[in-house]
């Protein structure tokens, strides 16, 4: 699958083709969610492999920054995630995918990434 460039302006908000606009480096924004309770479990990369290979295979596949390298979900930590479905949001610059996650989402072994409250005080966990 090849992706078409990305449009611009309401031209891009509206269109009904798949046209990511991916950044500097490549990458589009993927959030993580989980599909029966709208938990959101992780915030992670994709560049047009990972996303292509998401929507192919069923399953979570990511773009590891540090390892610079693809990532499928679960491959060695056996937390897997199968794509429930993939929403882009209106300019294409972020995709949800709403997930049934294997496991833990978080590498600390967390269910969701997201597990530290923010408040005026500092960061409290729940």
């Amino acid at each position: 699958m090849t992706f078409a460039p990305p449009l611009s302006g309401p031209q891009q908000d509206e269109t009904v083709e798949l046209r990511p606009k991916f950044d500097g480096d490549g990458l589009v924004a993927a959030i993580a969610q989980d599909a029966d309770t709208g938990e959101v479990l992780m915030l992670a990369w994709m560049n047009a492999d990972a996303l292509q290979q998401t929507i192919e295979s069923g399953r979570a596949v990511y773009w590891s920054r540090s390892r610079n390298a693809l990532w499928r979900k679960g491959d060695t930590s056996g937390h897997e995630q199968h794509i429930v479905e993939i929403r882009v949001d209106c300019d294409q610059d972020a995709v949800l995918l709403k997930v049934r996650q294997t496991g833990a989402a978080c590498h600390t072994g967390r269910r969701s990434c997201f597990y530290r409250i923010a408040t005026p005080a500092g960061l409290s966990r729940e």
